[in-house]
């Protein structure tokens, strides 16, 4: 499954043009809210795929029937650029564990580069439904290596990958290595850089929400 926000009209519209405003992005703070606010938003899209039961709920007047998760999802994020995104989450999951991940690209004398995942920290995801949120879903490799890490370790029930802004390219990437994975993307892109950086994009989201890194 994919689902792209940005193909139907509403206001997550306002807060990606927000994020990919030169302008606005010099305001640190409204930055991360607005990866919040879209998280929040995704978040919402995604809990229509969770399993629900019927419970009874106590009003002061009598008893109301509502249908409610049968368990919260397991949240993921990779270190650091997708903190912002993953609060997101949070704020909408507010009872959910969460997994982090660190890693970071090794460039090759080619030029080319390989992912370099150097810690994964994680709750329990046997029988899971496990959300995976980065802000940039660029060449998608990151991603891929991650999950299959995971998966070889337990058995994931449902695996959902959540991203602001991806390229085409690395869409079709986690398509082909990850079938099983439900994509949820704010705004597809179609081009990408050399260094692999998404055009039009919105450059470095993790500089931009938390300064310049040395």
């Amino acid at each position: 499954m994919l689902f792209i926000l940005n193909h139907t009209n509403s206001i997550c519209n306002q807060y990606l043009a927000e994020l990919r405003d030169s302008e606005v992005q010099t305001d640190r703070m409204r930055f991360r809210r607005n990866q919040e606010r879209i998280g929040e938003a995704l978040a919402y899209e995604i809990s229509k795929q969770l399993n629900y039961i019927g419970v009874e709920v106590q009003t002061p007047l009598g008893i109301a029937q509502i249908n409610v998760p049968v368990e919260h999802p397991v949240l993921g994020t990779i270190l650091r650029a997708g903190l912002p995104f993953h609060q997101g989450f949070m704020n909408v999951y507010d009872q959910a564990a969460s997994a982090f991940v660190t890693a970071h690209r090794k460039t090759q004398k080619n030029g080319s580069f390989v992912i370099d995942i150097e810690h994964i920290s994680t709750p329990d995801l046997e029988g899971k439904t496990f959300i995976l949120c980065d802000t940039m879903l660029a060449t998608g490799q990151s991603v891929v290596q991650v999950c299959k890490e995971l998966l070889v370790q337990y058995n994931i029930a449902a695996l959902h990958i959540a991203a602001v802004i991806a390229s085409a390219e690395g869409v079709e990437h986690v398509r082909a290595h990850l079938p099983m994975a439900n994509l949820w993307i704010g705004a597809v892109d179609e081009e990408m850089t050399t260094k692999s950086y998404i055009v039009p994009g919105l450059g470095d989201a993790g500089d931009l929400a938390f300064g310049e890194k040395i």
